[in-house]
């Protein structure tokens, strides 16, 4: 490895210092961060390393404390509960929402599963059904068929100059009417 022009830290040693070392205690501290490494030799290196004692300082029992095989693990960790481990979730009404972005997001998705006034079901495909026809949840049979014919008409090769590309969304479209012609909630 190159040392890049440093020298080993070590007085009066010339080889390039190509290794990384903890500083000399008591020296080289700057501000509140840590003190620079210093750069030393592959010799000093390994002098420095053979002499280095983690548990320099001490007691026996503070040396037997940090080689248990568990040290470390003392805390508590949570209970788990019968809801499956995972901690409840917290109530809408701790939360302060003055800009309405958690709850125009709830609303937005609950819309989908909204249940009609009339008590009709509405199945998975029924509600996509009303989806690609753009329909209230509410519809009855007559915006049911007024939606249908304003949007064959805004799709059908006959009555948009010969334009095929909205071939696609008309048979949606037709698909989706035919399946909700036959559904509970429009009978």
């Amino acid at each position: 490895m190159e040392a890049q022009g440093r020298l080993c830290a070590e007085p009066g040693c010339p080889e390039p210092g190509e290794f990384r070392a903890p500083p000399l205690e008591g020296t080289g501290r700057v501000g509140d961060g840590p003190p620079p490494f210093r750069w030393l030799c592959l010799e000093h290196v390994r002098a420095f390393n053979s002499g280095y004692n983690f548990f320099k300082g001490m007691s026996p029992d503070e040396i037997h404390d940090a080689q248990r095989p568990f040290a470390g693990w003392e805390r508590e960790t949570r209970a788990f509960n019968a809801t499956g481990g995972a901690d409840r979730p917290p109530r809408w009404a701790d939360f302060s929402d003055p800009l309405d972005a958690i709850s125009a997001r709830f609303r937005e998705r609950m819309k989908d599963r909204a249940e009609r006034k009339d008590g009709k079901p509405l199945s998975g495909k029924d509600r996509e059904a009303m989806r690609t026809l753009a329909l209230e949840i509410d519809a009855d049979r007559m915006a049911l068929r007024k939606r249908y014919s304003e949007l064959v008409r805004r799709f059908h090769p006959d009555r948009n100059g010969g334009d095929r590309g909205h071939e696609a969304q008309l048979q949606e479209v037709i698909a989706a009417y035919q399946h909700l012609r036959s559904a509970p909630a429009f009978a």
